[in-house]
């Protein structure tokens, strides 16, 4: 069974290599949507359970949400996801991390992201896709391509910020 791997872990700040055989990763997409479903999130990239490949799981959430509230929005497995362009509008929202907890869970801190991206990618079965994401669901992928890339959502935070954010996750440690 896969484990998260929390904010400290030195995996979370590689940048993970691509998928070369998409059925390599399969067995491990199952386990990331349990282990994801488990945390009530909406989204896991294989560098937070320890994977250094470039995959991810997501729900496809179209509406508003509140942090961990349970959706049974579609899931997208996505492998070698690629942001192919970024909208110039700007957004701010509450983000968090199952791979940043505090003492009673995810941390939330507000993030300035585009409002819409396309995205190219291939899924489980070798197809391949292009789409633009916008909403939640934009949030969602970019959150979760910065994984890949090692980045962090508090890596956004003014350091002021960041240092009150990462005080509540060492009281968890």
């Amino acid at each position: 069974m896969l484990t998260m791997k929390l904010c400290f872990d030195p995996v979370l700040r590689e940048v993970a290599t691509p998928v070369t055989d998409a059925a390599s990763v399969r067995g491990a997409l199952e386990e990331m949507v349990a282990v994801m479903d488990e945390q009530n999130g909406v989204g896991l990239a294989a560098p937070q359970v320890g994977i250094s490949q470039r995959f991810l799981v997501m729900r496809d959430v179209a509406g508003p949400r509140n942090p961990g509230e349970p959706t049974d929005a579609p899931i997208l497995k996505m492998l070698n996801p690629i942001i192919k362009s970024k909208s110039p509008e700007l957004v701010i929202k509450e983000e968090g991390c199952l791979s940043v907890l505090g003492p009673e869970g995810p941390v939330f801190a507000d993030v300035e992201r585009p409002a819409a991206v396309t995205i190219e990618w291939t899924d489980e079965n070798g197809a391949c896709h292009t789409r633009e994401f916008t909403g939640v669901a934009a949030r969602i992928a970019q959150h979760e391509i910065d994984h890949l890339d090692g980045i962090l959502f508090i890596d956004y935070l003014s350091s002021a910020k960041r240092e009150m954010l990462m005080r509540k996750v060492k009281k968890r440690k």
